[in-house]
């Protein structure tokens, strides 16, 4: 049955994960184009650029953050769904093997990985059938740092700066823009967004998320809708979030609308927030041998570079004003940087996420961390005999160990934090009195910075799976910037005040 069809998956899995569509890279080319040379967003964009192009060089996953696979089917009738679900799983067992999916799936309970991205409820796979000869199989990988950022309204209701949102399109569009103004950089904007009217809160998120199967460039078929995501468009990137929350022209790349039939008590506006890596394919099969007849979002081939020639390579955009650090680093040094400083860091460099912050409040580390850079990075890693190797090593949302950090850099030591999207107050305050900044590297480039660690010198903390162990990594010019100092000042602070007064403009 289908001899092809576990080969058709893997070769899509593989796709999915390391090239973009041409409709994002259009998008995304049409934002770099909008930034301004030489400022922060301009430089993001341009590392974001140089990664599309490495990951479609290397065959290596974009970010390293490779998601929830999420599959949508369409089969003929009289198919064994059964049999491809179990061939699915196995191509997804397989993808993970090579490297091109992070092991991602965790039991709830225990939180033990299971390695092969296998579990309950992973993968997602929905079946449909159709009247058609072709199996169409579409996959989208979204990331959780950008799931973190989904949005469900219930309204009416209150929203800051915008005021009441009505069960009304108006309504519906001050939800939709209070959800990209609160997702700022944690999403790895610019992002695109998939939004359901109505439904229940179950459906509604579903149907949110199949809004992203739609291209960036299609026009909804719905004229309301259709009128409302270019009013969304129009209006919303003069928010000022701009990429990877720095501030900018562009904070959103697309909107795309659905809707569903509701109960007279519900109506609710759910929004599912996709990053720059905008991971969505599909292939039609034949039915007979499960051989892939046709690409679907893009035509078979090599993609379009997004830069020009050696463009990939260039590596950091330099303007000749950043600061060169090597780690460990002392305090008189930390003190010294100011939020908007470009940093070069080389020497050595720690991974820890979620599990080891955690650990970390009930246990000494592995590790000695006085003066050292901690980076919350989940990377993707490969054995090769004894040894091992980087494949995708992008940061993570930092938000999430804000219960925690303050209290790691009080009793540990830790100068520097790397991640993406910024920390609270506890976080900032522990940096102002014990000395420490954070640095915000360019969410989703897992192969830009996978090429500025020079070798894997350990690896501590193994039990919590690859993703979640303290990964010893020397690096060399691994460029990010400041955006919370030592002297309680934080970029992401002013970009949240700032785009919230602009928010409160489009209040109508």
């Amino acid at each position: 049955m289908l001899p092809a069809f576990f080969d058709s998956v893997v070769d899509l899995i593989t796709a999915t994960s390391t090239d973009l569509p041409p409709d994002v890279r259009a998008a995304m080319r049409a934002a770099m184009d909008a930034e301004p040379g030489g400022t922060r967003a301009s430089q993001a964009l341009t590392v974001i650029a140089q990664n599309i192009d490495q990951a479609e060089s290397c065959e290596g996953p974009i970010c390293q953050d490779t998601g929830m696979p999420t599959f949508e089917l369409k089969v003929p009738v009289g198919l064994n769904q059964i049999w491809m679900k179990a061939r699915i799983r196995e191509a997804i067992a397989e993808a993970t093997r090579r490297g091109k999916l992070r092991p991602n799936s965790v039991d709830s309970i225990t939180g033990k990985n299971s390695g092969d991205n296998l579990g309950p409820g992973t993968p997602i796979i929905h079946f449909e059938q159709w009247e058609q000869d072709d199996i169409e199989v579409r996959l989208i990988l979204k990331g959780g740092g950008c799931e973190n950022t989904n949005a469900q309204y219930a309204v009416p209701c209150e929203l800051p700066h915008l005021g009441r949102a009505d069960r009304t399109l108006e309504g519906v569009r001050k939800c939709i823009l209070h959800a990209v103004w609160q997702a700022q950089g944690k999403g790895c904007s610019p992002g695109a967004i998939g939004v359901c009217v109505g439904g229940d809160r179950t459906a509604g998120y579903l149907h949110a998320k199949e809004q992203l199967f739609r291209t960036l460039d299609d026009v909804n078929t719905d004229p309301r809708l259709a009128e409302l995501e270019a009013q969304i468009m129009a209006t919303v990137n003069g928010l000022g979030v701009g990429p990877m929350g720095f501030g900018g022209e562009v904070s959103l790349i697309g909107c795309k609308i659905g809707a569903l039939n509701r109960l007279p008590a519900s109506f609710f506006v759910s929004v599912a927030y996709d990053c720059w890596a905008f991971r969505r394919l599909g292939v039609k099969l034949d039915p007979a041998t499960g051989a892939i007849r046709e690409w679907m979002y893009r035509t078979a081939g090599t993609s379009q570079p997004m830069l020009a020639a050696g463009g990939a390579d260039a590596g950091f955009p330099c303007t000749g004003r950043e600061v060169a650090l090597r780690a460990p680093i002392d305090e008189a040094t930390i003190r010294s940087l100011k939020v908007g400083d470009v940093v070069l860091i080389s020497g050595p460099m720690f991974t820890g996420r979620d599990a080891v912050h955690a650990h970390l409040m009930k246990h000494d580390p592995p590790v000695d961390l006085k003066g050292s850079v901690l980076y919350h990075c989940g990377p993707v890693m490969l054995k090769e005999g004894d040894a091992w190797k980087v494949v995708a090593a992008g940061p993570t949302t930092s938000i999430r160990e804000e219960p925690y950090q303050g209290e790691i850099l009080k009793r540990y030591g830790v100068r520097a934090v790397i991640g993406k999207g910024g920390m609270g107050a506890k976080t900032l305050a522990a940096m102002k009195e014990h000395g420490g900044v954070y640095l915000n590297a360019i969410g989703g480039a897992a192969q830009f910075y996978a090429r500025c660690i020079e070798r894997v010198d350990g690896v501590s903390l193994m039990e919590f799976g690859t993703p979640e162990a303290m990964w010893h990594f020397e690096v060399k010019d691994f460029p990010a910037i400041v955006t919370m100092d030592a002297a309680g000042h934080s970029l992401h602070q002013v970009v949240e005040e700032a785009s919230g007064r602009a928010l409160a403009g489009l209040r109508g």
